[in-house]
């Protein structure tokens, strides 16, 4: 599939609106709770990833998964800690406490490429370091006032996660092996699955529960991953980030206006140093670029 720059813009933020229906979906579960909301998405991740890489890739793509390399598996043990600390922070805080963490993904991955692989950070990146570490820092202090900090912990390790998994893949493609992503979120997937299983157990989702996270296997994680490897391939690494920060609004409007959950004041600060950090870096490299 071939697409013009502006084509894959748009299927950007369909991609982001795809991603943001986590939050407002997981508002509307029965019974399904902690492990179990995991369990259920990660298996139809896997079953849909089953289905739907073979029309991306051919059928060849599961003799690749077999023979990949031990960062290729790295990479699938990172998806799987983010796929399961996504969905459980969700159980444990606000949809827009979560999304606002994850939002900092970027500038921790500046980090650990920078203490692992040696990148020169510029100085506008490291202010925006500062800045977003403010934004969370004053979130998690609230949530600590309150007794209530599992849930910004939890999120922060989908972050820390993603940062390590393209820190891994920059170093492989420097060593002049590729890593395809999108088998390894079906690893990733398939990790979380098995992992979480036994934890889920006894199961209490209602089929109507079990239907809301099929969806959320196939809609909000399946599709769009595979979507935004096309978009990636036409969009530069900037484009994607600024239009990944999409997600964060997205899910927090549908949160508010699909399940009544309204954003607290803390969270509206906290979100807007963090956000606005990342905005600011962006549009300055992108500037310098051009």
């Amino acid at each position: 599939m071939t697409l013009r720059h502006g084509q894959a813009v748009w299927l950007m933020v369909a991609v982001t609106l795809m991603w943001s229906i986590a939050g407002v979906v997981t508002r509307h579960l029965q019974y399904a709770q902690s492990f179990e909301v995991t369990f259920w998405r990660s298996l139809f991740t896997v079953v849909s990833l089953v289905v739907i890489l073979p029309f991306f890739q051919g059928r060849g793509v599961f003799a690749r998964i077999l023979r990949g390399g031990p960062t290729f598996w790295v990479s699938g043990v990172c998806w799987s800690v983010m796929f399961t600390a996504f969905m459980m922070a969700l159980t444990l805080t606000s949809v827009a406490n979560v999304l606002v963490t994850l939002a900092a993904g970027p500038l921790f991955t500046a980090l650990v490429a920078r203490i692992f692989l040696g990148y020169r950070i510029p100085p506008r990146t490291w202010i925006a370091i500062v800045v977003a570490g403010c934004g969370i820092a004053y979130m998690f202090g609230s949530q600590l006032q309150a007794g209530s900090v599992a849930g910004t912990l939890v999120a922060l390790c989908v972050p820390v996660a993603g940062a390590i998994n393209w820190t891994v893949t920059q170093r492989s493609q420097a060593q002049g092996r590729n890593i395809d992503l999108v088998p390894a979120v079906l690893v990733g997937a398939l990790i979380s699955s098995l992992t979480t299983l036994p934890l889920a157990m006894p199961f209490q989702a209602s089929a109507r529960d079990i239907g809301l996270l099929a969806m959320l296997g196939l809609v909000q994680l399946a599709i769009p991953c595979a979507l935004s490897v096309i978009c990636a391939r036409v969009l530069k690494a900037p484009e994607i980030s600024l239009l990944a920060l999409l997600e964060v609004i997205f899910g927090i409007l549908l949160a508010w206006i699909g399940a009544g959950e309204v954003p607290g004041p803390t969270v509206f600060t906290g979100g807007a140093l963090v956000i606005g950090a990342l905005l600011a870096n962006e549009l300055a490299g992108w500037r310098q670029r051009a």
